[in-house]
């Protein structure tokens, strides 16, 4: 066997240990898949001969593009909508990673992305490395640039930030996930009386124009009403994303972003819907795109 194949091989073995990592620290399934190949092309021209441990390696190659990735992002002070179809696919070439599908489908799991992605981009890779997947600080600390020291001194402050959070919890994001599927589910076939049973009764449907003017055409209310309004072509290009922390739905039709849906839940039911799509107004917005 060749050096290139062995190396190959290495790397599989490692993918979805490579893709957990990734996925993690950026919180995007097609960015955490950008990370994994960066790290693969890496490997493909290092020299075999310097490397001790290839899980090792590939998880600190991983890391700092993840951490680059992150800063990057913070700069921008956005997150990316291009390429949601992307976040459909997980592991493509190694058929889908339970454990990815898992953490989107649980509640806990969405509530810790929403968290780490309130931490700079060195206290999520210094919290991801040491708290998730018990790297020791000796390895962290050249990761993200710091002393040993200073690196226990980042993951302690990223998990106090993480367990305040945590005690006082949002609405369950597991609830959230359900109701949006099933609206999606609803507005996409046509199924009036499946979307009637996400709304509330009296749930009300606002546009842009009800954040600057009072004007009653802004706002359309009761189930029956909003749910005719919601029964449009673009649904099909609609996913469900994180808006602000909670669950909703944006509308990308080609990557392209529209519009953006902010809902209210309260007693298992949707009580309100703010369509966002003043382009100064979404830009405001905390969007992270879900996997479906």
């Amino acid at each position: 066997m060749n050096e290139h194949h062995w190396l190959a091989e290495q790397f599989e073995e490692n993918r979805a240990h490579l893709q957990a990592v990734a996925y993690r620290m950026l919180g995007s399934l097609s960015e955490a898949d950008d990370a994994v190949q960066e790290s693969w092309f890496r490997l493909s021209r290092s020299d075999r001969s310097e490397i001790e441990n290839i899980c090792g390696w590939l998880t600190t190659v991983v890391s700092r593009v993840c951490l680059d990735m992150l800063r990057s992002r913070k700069a921008r002070r956005e997150e990316s909508i291009e390429g949601y179809e992307a976040d459909r696919v997980v592991g493509r070439t190694a058929g889908g990673d339970p454990e990815h599908e898992a953490l989107l489908a649980d509640s806990v799991g969405l509530a810790l992305l929403v968290v780490l992605g309130k931490l700079n981009p060195v206290e999520r890779i210094t919290f991801v490395l040491h708290d998730i997947f018990a790297i020791p600080f000796t390895e962290i600390a050249p990761i993200v640039g710091r002393s040993e020291v200073a690196a226990r001194q980042l993951a302690s402050r990223a998990r106090r930030r993480v367990q305040g959070a945590e005690a006082a919890p949002k609405a369950d994001l597991g609830v959230q996930r359900t109701l949006v599927d099933a609206f999606l589910a609803a507005a996409r076939t046509g199924n009036f009386e499946a979307l009637l049973e996400v709304l509330d009764p009296e749930v009300v449907l606002r546009n842009d124009r009800a954040a600057v003017s009072p004007d009653p055409s802004s706002e359309i209310r009761g189930a029956q009403t909003v749910a005719k309004m919601l029964m449009f072509g673009r649904a099909r290009a609609a996913r469900p994303a994180l808006v602000n922390g909670d669950v909703g739905i944006i509308v990308a039709p080609h990557g392209r972003l529209l519009l953006v849906l902010v809902l209210t839940y309260a007693d298992g039911k949707i009580v309100a819907i703010d369509q966002v799509d003043d382009p100064a107004r979404v830009e405001q917005l905390d969007l992270a795109v879900l996997s479906e």
